[in-house]
């Protein structure tokens, strides 16, 4: 069978209305994932867009706002024990996980709620 799927362009996670300014200072501020402007149409829905890596991430406005608290994102961190100081400098709650031999690894939750996993190679 031919594969169609190329690969992966973007991931959205959805967040409650007027929280855009929350999403830049979590994910623009204390993760260092750079902005993208959004396409002309698509500002007025709100939301906001972020670069990661060769993909973005957007973050939507859903109305009825429920946080994801098992289907998340996975990031791969360059330097995961100095973004857990960051992030605890910015009292977010860290939770290590060793469940993987080969991967450091951390679950944390956005400003909404919704679960973020961070992931770094064992040296």
């Amino acid at each position: 069978m031919r594969q169609f799927i190329q690969g992966l362009d973007h991931i959205q996670i959805a967040a409650p209305p007027g929280s855009e300014d929350a999403a830049r200072h979590f994910f623009g501020e204390i993760l260092g994932m750079p902005e993208l402007p959004k396409p002309e149409l698509l500002r007025k829905r709100g939301g906001v867009w972020f670069q990661c890596g060769q993909q973005s991430l957007h973050i939507g406005i859903e109305e009825l706002f429920s946080p994801a608290k098992k289907a998340h994102p996975a990031f791969w961190v360059n330097g995961l024990e100095q973004l857990i100081e960051r992030l605890e400098q910015y009292q977010v709650r860290v939770r290590r996980d060793e469940a993987i031999p080969e991967i450091n690894r951390c679950f944390v939750e956005d400003p909404f709620g919704n679960r973020i996993e961070l992931m770094e190679r064992r040296s």
